[in-house]
């Protein structure tokens, strides 16, 4: 388990470095619409690669945080009903969650994936006229799918090791207050 357990913190520390440093991009995306809704309104002149970039930004931002938000524990969840479960309840209807859904989920993403990306690289280029090229986005698709899978595994062998009492419960204060 302690051999887990490392695991589980080299993946942390991988998706909190991803996290803070792909939140920049939120700024970025900002800068570059704002750039790109001045130009078209000012110089009623406008890019299709300066909109596709904004796109791609946001959809970096949305697929490599995923893993972070699961390790911030800010996920989408039904606290009304966990609110009122034992934290071992609540530990056991995660790893289920986490073995059922996410890892499978995550599993098929990747398999899936893997050759979308492979048919756009290297040079698919987008349809619109002067669009950039697609094969960057696709593979952001799977870099935030296994960033996503890493972090479940770590938090399934996070919660184990709670249930098993190696390791405090982080995530008390959070649920206390649910």
């Amino acid at each position: 388990m302690r051999l887990l357990l490392s695991f589980s913190r080299g993946v942390d520390l991988l998706n909190t470095f991803v996290g803070k440093a792909v939140g920049w991009l939120v700024l970025i995306a900002v800068l570059v619409s704002s750039a790109n809704a001045t130009i078209r309104y000012l110089f009623s002149n406008s890019s299709n690669a300066w909109l596709e970039l904004q796109w791609y930004l946001f959809s970096a931002v949305f697929l490599l945080c995923a893993g972070y938000t699961l390790l911030k524990n800010e996920h989408i969840r039904i606290d009304i009903i966990l609110g009122r479960l034992s934290p071992p309840a609540r530990h056991w209807i995660e790893i289920f969650g986490l073995v059922v859904f996410l890892v499978p989920l995550c599993v098929v993403m990747l398999y899936e994936g893997w050759p979308y990306f492979l048919q756009s690289y290297p040079a698919e280029q987008s349809s619109n006229a002067g669009g950039l090229l697609r094969w960057p986005v696709k593979l952001m698709i799977l870099v935030g799918f296994v960033l996503l899978l890493a972090q479940g595994l770590s938090q399934l062998v996070k919660r184990i090791a709670i249930l098993r009492g190696l390791i405090p419960d982080p995530y008390a204060s959070q649920q206390q207050s649910h």
